[in-house]
């Protein structure tokens, strides 16, 4: 009877052990998508042409990434002290990343270099902010005990990490945006006599380039709509923008 209930007991306990083994590893897949789709729109935010917004957009991408993660862990999520511990960590970084807003001012080539170089550090970013919480959650932790000065250095250690998984990321997205084109430009190649006879009618117009800077002014006011409907940015900030695009 004894050894039967040992059995059973050994047998429920290595039951419950494996289950606890799965439930933990569907939570760090989960955790690492989180973090992977954050990391992908701190980029994206980080490239913004808008000065001050991409800053602003990033902030919100990694607060609302410690928020998901805080449910994957069944966690408490404080606002307050989700912000406090996000510029605790990442001061030095997002003044990096207001600096190359900077140069986003310089035409063209100020624009291209700092929206590449501000994606990078942006991801790199919230790759080790998401890090640094999956550790200290997986150790038990909590958002009211997190010890930013003790996290520090491991987050500065995920950092390099993060520029190296940011990198990656970019080059794939890169490479599948140029297949995306060469399908669409392979769809649209025109024939040899096509391509020789073009009538005049065809060359771009005055018309044709002041409908382009239309576009792209519209384009760049619904991106900036986008942003306040999404509570990124303010109604107050929202308009200084949208003033500085119009001029």
């Amino acid at each position: 009877m004894e050894e039967f209930i040992k059995s059973a007991a050994d047998g429920l306990k290595t039951k419950v052990m494996n289950e606890f083994k799965d439930v933990k590893k569907e939570r760090e897949k989960h955790a690492e998508t989180i973090v992977r789709n954050h990391v992908l729109f701190s980029m994206g935010a980080g490239a913004i042409p808008v000065p001050v917004a991409d800053v602003l957009a990033v902030s919100a991408s990694q607060l609302d990434m410690i928020r998901q993660l805080c449910k994957v862990y069944d966690m408490d999520f404080h606002e307050t002290q989700g912000k406090a511990i996000v510029s605790s960590l990442t001061t030095s970084t997002l003044a990096r990343i207001g600096a190359g807003s900077l140069a986003k001012m310089i035409p063209i080539v100020g624009s291209i270099v700092g929206s590449v170089a501000n994606a990078i550090m942006a991801g790199a970013s919230t790759y080790a902010l998401g890090q640094v919480f999956k550790t200290h959650f997986d150790t038990g932790g909590t958002i009211l005990d997190f010890d930013a000065a003790r996290l520090k250095k491991l987050y500065k250690e995920q950092f390099e990490k993060g520029k190296r998984v940011a990198e990656e990321l970019r080059k794939q997205q890169d490479a599948k945006q140029k297949a995306e084109a060469a399908d669409t430009a392979g769809a649209k190649t025109a024939t040899p006599s096509e391509a020789e006879f073009v009538p005049d009618s065809a060359a771009p117009s005055a018309d044709t380039t002041e409908s382009s800077a239309d576009a792209t002014v519209l384009t760049r006011l619904k991106e900036l709509g986008e942003l306040k409907a999404g509570g990124i940015i303010t109604e107050a900030e929202f308009e200084k923008m949208k003033k500085r695009i119009l001029k």
